[in-house]
């Protein structure tokens, strides 16, 4: 709560992933933005009240991570009283809750600030890590045990140590440049020019996914969701030898029904939502947000939507002054809702005979 007056508002936090071997607690780690901002200190400085909570489950959280924010709130309104509105803030996993949260129930959430979530598509997403998965085997076989889809118990325990020691002296030497150059291409996973050091951060956040969600998600979506039988890979000096020796995996038809009941978003929004990103994005891509911005326009509720464009390498390396930019533009169309109008659209001339 304030130090000061409550304004009556409240603030609800839905944190990003943690691994499904870390304890069940609130990740404390995330409450701070990379400059070192206190989230809850910020929020309740304006007078708001500020909760949040673990899920009910570490690792691939989302299929209850609404409810967990529902009863969230209710204990709120139970303990302190009922609050004037109520706004879902969250990134990375917890921007796609808080996405999925105000679509799913707006009669309990007013408004929602959602940072670098996976909102545009859950199963492209997954595919996203995969892919680098098996570009990554292609160029650099042999540094990976096990497989894309199946991943030892062994180099789960020891995934850091053994980035350090196997992968990323690979993927620094300068022999190796222009394999690296065409592992990004093909998979498109973003660096920064400015940085080299970003290859290796994009390097081992796309492995470490795949590494340390694989078996959980496989686990809690009923089957196996990566698939590339049909994917073309193209950016590397020989397309045609890459896509006849990279290897191929189908997707379980339960996984796909899971993800596509529980997991992906409908752009059917019927209070507002605040969405902000980093351009190079490189655990949750940028490609999310012009995904959900068409869902969005074919609802008709783009007047419900501002999006904030940021420029910056980082998966939600936000400063203090952006998020709050974001914030303030959430509250002012809570309080002002603004009027819902037909999406512009462009269609293309039918061809007539």
């Amino acid at each position: 709560m304030p130090s000061g007056t409550w304004n009556g508002e409240l603030v609800l936090y839905a944190h990003g992933y943690v691994t499904y071997n870390e304890p069940l607690t609130i990740p404390e780690n995330q409450l701070h933005l990379p400059s070192g901002t206190s989230v809850p200190d910020l929020i309740t400085s304006l007078g708001f009240a500020f909760a949040t909570t673990s899920y009910r489950t570490n690792g691939l959280a989302v299929r209850h991570g609404v409810d967990d924010l529902v009863e969230l709130a209710e204990i709120f309104s139970t303990t302190r009283g009922a609050p004037a509105h109520v706004y879902v803030t969250g990134v990375s996993e917890g921007g796609l809750l808080t996405t999925l949260a105000i679509e799913r129930r707006p009669d309990l959430f007013d408004g929602g600030l959602a940072g670098c979530g996976p909102v545009g598509d859950f199963r492209k997403q997954i595919n996203y890590f995969g892919d680098f998965r098996v570009v990554f085997d292609y160029f650099f076989p042999g540094l990976m045990p096990g497989s894309p889809v199946s991943i030892p118990q062994s180099l789960i325990n020891n995934w850091p140590a053994h980035f350090n020691t196997v992968i990323k002296p690979a993927i620094v030497n300068p022999a190796n440049a222009h394999k690296v150059d065409q592992l990004f291409a093909v998979s498109g996973a973003p660096r920064d020019p400015a940085s080299p050091a970003s290859v290796v951060t994009s390097t081992f956040d796309a492995l470490g996914y795949n590494v340390l969600a694989t078996n959980d998600a496989i686990a809690k979506l009923g089957g196996q969701p990566f698939e590339n039988l049909n994917r073309v890979y193209s950016g590397s000096d020989n397309d045609a030898q890459l896509n006849a020796a990279v290897r191929r995996f189908g997707a379980s038809p339960a996984a796909l029904d899971e993800i596509e009941s529980h997991y992906q978003t409908t752009g059917q929004i019927t209070v507002p939502l605040v969405t902000i990103h980093t351009t190079l994005d490189q655990q949750v891509p940028y490609w999310h947000e012009p995904l959900y911005r068409v869902e969005i326009i074919l609802k008709d509720r783009i007047a419900l939507h501002q999006h904030m464009e940021v420029v910056r390498y980082g998966h939600c390396y936000f400063q203090a002054n952006e998020m709050l930019s974001a914030f303030a533009q959430l509250v002012s169309m809570v309080h002002n809702p603004p009027a819902l109008v037909p999406s512009p659209r462009r269609f293309l001339p039918v061809a007539t005979k």
